[in-house]
């Protein structure tokens, strides 16, 4: 994984998109890393949050990598659409949540990248665009539909069609991102969040992360039957008995067990 870092202390993992000098610009190889980072954090079941971000200050991802799209045919170009779809929605997924703590540029595929994490921490010097239509295309790895999800079609079509870029206090405005820090406080934000998820059943955690993805697809009678299924589902758990037990005994649970 020569273009991605993984890092893992505790129950929280941090994987870093590194290639600085192209401001980290998703190549496929740098996809495939990024999906090698995560099959590797999805096997380490003490893993209980995950962070992403970007190495060097000015760049979380400035997008995908033009020199390699620009000679695509409509077949390579639904292959690589299709790849990157796969790896967002992996993220968008993932067993346990995902903070983006986006430094600087989140252009295009970082834009995409970013919205397909659960929570988005900004530094304030971050600039969020999906310039595509500038370049003849649309976004390809989810903008079109994730956008719209998070701040509404008309903002999302403003966004989309004109190219414009927004500063990150505009992002937080229209609900883009959780929260804007200074960016020498941005990964103590991000690892302070994730510790602090980290350190709540993570089965239970996650079911609540499957309910509201799940149900964000569907009406709310559906969505609440979801919400059943996976809410009685912690009823079989150990750490279920645990905290409750803790509760009703006027205890404190020091760890859950993620069983």
């Amino acid at each position: 994984m020569s273009n991605v870092l993984l890092e893992m202390k505790d129950h929280v993992a941090v994987i870093t998109i590194n290639r600085p000098k192209a401001l980290n610009a998703l190549s496929t190889e740098v996809l495939s890393d990024l999906n090698s980072a995560l099959a590797e954090v999805c096997q380490t079941k003490s893993i209980y949050a995950l962070i992403i971000t970007g190495a060097g200050e000015k760049s979380f991802v400035a997008g995908a990598d033009i020199a390699e799209m620009k000679d695509k045919n409509t077949d390579e170009a639904a292959t690589y659409g299709r790849f990157g779809n796969q790896i967002f929605s992996r993220i968008e997924n993932f067993r346990c949540p995902v903070i983006a703590a986006v430094n600087g540029f989140a252009l295009g595929g970082g834009c995409e990248l970013a919205m397909a994490c659960d929570i988005r921490i900004a530094s304030s010097n971050a600039r969020f665009a999906q310039p595509e239509t500038g370049l003849g295309i649309t976004p390809g790895f989810g903008g079109t539909q994730r956008l719209p999800r998070l701040v509404g079609a008309g903002i999302a079509k403003e966004l989309i069609y004109s190219c414009r870029q927004i500063k990150a206090d505009e992002a937080l405005a229209i609900g883009l991102v959780n929260k804007v820090v200074e960016p020498e406080n941005l990964m103590e934000e991000a690892m302070k969040l994730a510790n602090r998820i980290a350190t709540n059943a993570p089965i239970a955690v996650a079911n609540a992360k499957k309910a509201i993805n799940d149900g964000l697809q569907t009406n709310m009678d559906a969505g609440v039957s979801i919400e059943v299924k996976e809410f009685s589902a912690c009823f079989a758990t150990e750490d279920q008995k645990l905290a409750m037990n803790a509760f009703v005994n006027k205890e404190k649970v020091e760890q859950f067990h993620n069983k």
